[in-house]
């Protein structure tokens, strides 16, 4: 008996794995991508349901690398093999999975088609069991294929008969199981096939003549492409409602979307990516009893709120008018939060940023902040992890209370003045290449009193205190993901960019590259 291949990629970059995927025909080699993964843990989950013959890993990757997925999947998936994939800086690491026991390795910039296939061939010669078949497909491609590239972005040839024969009806639409919320609570990966089977059940019974076929999506969302008559749209629809009301009670975590309609499959991936995502992310401003998202049926959508005044913030929060600062910040989230429109990522990178820059003003008081300056790392972390913006305003909520608990305790409003006058002049000069002499010489001090005069009024030394501003602020410009590692390290005050990694490092516990890669990546997945 003989089997086609099967292969899950992991790579925490999204245009490396769907390079991988479409960089040949694989059914047509007897080789079958049947999943990929961001990184080593969400991979080995999906290992357990998949079964895969072979994994092809990247070595660098957030969460669980490379190196450490090889180990776990020799000790518990043995008969597995793995391919690594590298940079030319990663030796070390590939070297260290050889010990291991991976299969082979492949340095990235040098990726060719030809040369992958032949390792994965190679590789694949070794499981006993298997014995890779080529496809007789005579047309070449799949239906499986066909929607696989149009859901990433490629041109297809739909004119194909096979094609035309899958797709008998004139009408596309998208309905789509979010589970995103119920993996956050602990359920395993492998249940999503339970609500594919639900969805699929359903169409079955109540639209007969309907063709549907399971889409290739992001972790945790189940999603079905139905060809139907335009005149059974409102049938897909009711079955959706039934769908979210049977779950509603008992799993109210689970998100229900019913997409667009369209009539050419060429429009597969923009309708997928510009109005299915789109509206699916909506979900998270929504009520969190709305477990049904139709496209068409969505409230009204209110203005936008106006830019938020950091400039009004910060001087409030300079005058110690807190409660004011306070709440112009709260009404301006409201807003936001009210608005379901609102960009997701960018509503969890400004509360981000609003920590990291409270954090900062009040670091300028005399007031015990390293409870409170430690605590934000969590904040921020758990922001971008929310699921819903009810989490991301209860955690701006304790982030302030905590804020507030401080100024209070410390008496924030009796800070000596001539110091608060110093840290503000650091806060608006932390660019210019700042030393204690020039300081000294802008406030008429003597240095070497103005150095005493600092360590004995403020927890850290000025030099402390400078890299403490310029990391936070070099954090600030890392998430923003704009500018370049070494142009930020001028832009923060630093000329060596070197001694800004180092810097860097020590008070974050990451170098800026992985505080960048870390940030974006779980921000946008």
């Amino acid at each position: 008996m003989t089997f086609s291949c099967r292969v899950l990629i992991v790579d925490d970059e999204i245009l490396a794995r769907q390079g991988i995927k479409h960089l040949l025909n694989w059914e047509n080699e007897g080789v079958e991508i049947v999943g990929e993964a961001s990184n080593g843990k969400e991979a080995l989950e999906l290992i357990e349901e998949l079964e895969p013959h072979i994994v092809i890993t990247d070595i660098v990757m957030p969460i669980m690398g490379g190196e450490e997925l090889t180990r776990a999947i020799k000790k518990r998936f043995p008969e597995i093999e793995v391919i690594i994939l590298s940079s030319f800086g990663e030796f070390d690491y590939v070297r260290s999975t050889f010990q291991s026991g991976v299969a082979d390795y492949i340095l990235k910039p040098k990726l060719e088609a030809i040369q992958l296939l032949e390792i994965v061939k190679r590789t694949a010669r070794k499981i006993p069991s298997l014995k890779l078949v080529e496809s007789d497909d005579e047309a070449g491609v799949s239906i499986k294929l066909v929607l696989d590239k149009l859901i990433s972005g490629y041109e297809v040839d739909i004119e194909n008969t096979v094609i035309a024969e899958a797709f008998p009806h004139h009408g596309f639409r998208l309905l789509g199981a979010d589970l995103k919320q119920l993996a956050g609570k602990g359920r395993e990966r492998h249940a999503d096939s339970q609500w594919l089977n639900e969805m699929t059940d359903e169409l079955d019974a109540s639209l007969p003549h309907a063709v549907y076929f399971h889409l290739p999506t992001e972790p945790n969302t189940v999603v079905l492409l139905v060809n139907l008559d335009n005149r059974e749209q409102d049938h897909l629809t009711s079955i959706a409602r039934k769908l979210a009301a049977r779950t509603g009670e008992q799993l109210p975590e689970i998100g229900w979307t019913i997409g667009e309609p369209f009539t050419d499959l060429r429009e597969l991936g923009a309708n997928y990516k510009d109005s299915f995502l789109k509206i699916n992310a909506y979900r998270y401003f929504l009520p969190a009893s709305q477990h049904l998202i139709v496209h068409g049926e969505l409230p009204a959508a209110n203005g936008e709120a106006r830019p938020f005044n950091m400039t009004s913030f910060t001087e409030l929060m300079n005058r110690r008018q807190f409660e004011e600062a306070f709440t112009m910040l709260l009404e301006h989230v409201n807003a936001l939060a009210s608005q379901y429109k609102t960009d997701v990522f960018e509503f969890k990178s400004f509360l981000g940023n609003v920590i990291f820059n409270i954090t900062i003003l009040l670091g300028r008081l005399e007031s015990n902040m390293k409870k409170l300056d430690d605590a934000k790392y969590a904040y921020f972390k758990s922001i971008g992890e929310s699921m819903h913006v009810s989490e991301a305003l209860s955690l701006l909520h304790s982030f302030i209370a905590e804020a507030s608990d401080v100024i209070q305790s410390r008496g924030a409003s009796g800070s000596n003045p001539n110091m608060v006058q110093l840290l503000h002049f650091i806060q608006e000069h932390y660019a210019e290449p700042l030393s204690l002499t020039e300081i000294a010489k802008h406030f008429h001090f003597n240095p070497s009193y103005l150095s005493s005069y600092f360590t004995s009024h403020n927890k850290e030394g000025f030099s402390e205190y400078l890299n403490k501003i310029r990391v936070e602020k070099a954090a600030e410009l890392l998430q923003q993901d704009t500018a370049s590692i070494s142009e930020i390290s001028g832009m923060v005050g630093y000329s060596d960019h070197s001694y800004f990694t180092k810097v860097f490092k020590k008070l974050t516990g990451l170098s800026p590259s992985h505080y960048r890669k870390q940030y974006t990546g779980k921000m946008r997945e």
